[in-house]
């Protein structure tokens, strides 16, 4: 069964009360997870969008909502101004996406206007726990760069390696996937990967990085073993950094629905995280997502 991440949770209550803004939250899944958050004592939600929608979004779930501070908004454009202006002026730490699409909310969240772009690639981070699993995985970028260059791919491998630090996995080790251990020119994704590595030690990235690898030998050392692959990544790694969105979205939820993983998804790279669950997301894996938030949000 499905459960929240215990180092998540227990980071993440390190700075309690975090102030969130939470974009259109009429949408009974988030607003749990908004709720529980709340309850114990992780964040301080501000509710931003239609304030009747949001009343009987609480009303549909048994929620008592009468003391929370909401902001009324008519439509999800606005709503992702306020946040967003909210998060310039330094009055909330993270951002929490509602009842809209992910495009509108990053759309504003890129505007110049608010100055939410810190001068780092901005990348979307999975942290995934199952019981098969003896620690968390890290995928990256499974929901935001489509199909990045190298050098951006390397700056999303910075993102991952800096989250994990902020959980105390110090120096994780990185593999970047393709469907081989060895750079073909028929297969781009893997010598892209070995630009990657090369990147990665050149600039003395605090991680061992390796790459190419495929899935098994990054996390299986049985089969790096019997593969004869001699690296400090292989069979071990951490983080999986692939090579484009769709493997990242696919792997995630392979994981999710095969294994029954919790997925914590959020954005970093800019000047506060995102939280952007999907709508099929569990209210489990939706309150892991705010806490990896408030985690990434820690100096």
């Amino acid at each position: 069964m499905t459960s929240i991440p215990i180092d998540l949770k227990n980071k993440a209550l390190e700075t309690p009360n975090i102030n969130a803004a939470v974009v259109c939250p009429n949408e009974e899944s988030v607003l749990l997870a908004v709720i529980e958050a709340k309850e114990i004592n992780l964040i301080n939600p501000i509710l931003i969008g239609k304030k009747s929608l949001i009343e009987k979004t609480a009303n549909q779930v048994n929620l008592e909502i009468n003391s929370y501070n909401i902001i009324e908004i008519n439509n999800e454009q606005e709503a992702a101004t306020v946040a967003c202006k909210l998060a310039h002026e330094d009055k909330v730490k993270i951002i929490i996406k509602g009842n809209l699409h992910t495009d509108i909310l990053m759309r504003y969240y890129l505007k110049k206007e608010f100055n939410l772009i810190v001068g780092r690639r901005l990348s979307h981070i999975w942290h995934m726990t199952a019981q098969k699993l003896n620690k968390p995985l890290f995928i990256t970028d499974g929901a935001l760069n489509v199909l990045p260059r190298v050098e951006i791919k390397l700056q999303i491998l910075k993102n991952a390696v800096d989250f994990c630090n902020k959980l105390n996995i110090f120096k994780p080790k990185v593999a970047i996937l393709s469907g081989t251990e060895d750079p073909i020119d028929s297969m781009p994704s893997s010598i892209e990967a070995q630009k990657v590595m090369e990147l990665a030690n050149k600039e003395n990235v605090d991680a061992l990085v390796h790459g190419p690898l495929a899935f098994d030998n990054a996390i299986s050392e049985e089969a790096a073993k019997i593969k004869n692959i001699k690296n400090e990544v292989a069979g071990k790694a951490d983080i999986l950094l692939v090579p484009n969105l769709e493997t990242g979205n696919s792997l995630s939820k392979i994981m999710v629905y095969f294994m029954d993983a919790c997925a914590a998804g959020i954005v970093v790279g800019g000047k506060v995280p995102v939280v952007v669950p999907s709508r099929a997301d569990s209210k489990i894996s939706k309150l892991s997502s705010i806490m990896a938030a408030v985690v990434a949000a820690q100096n």
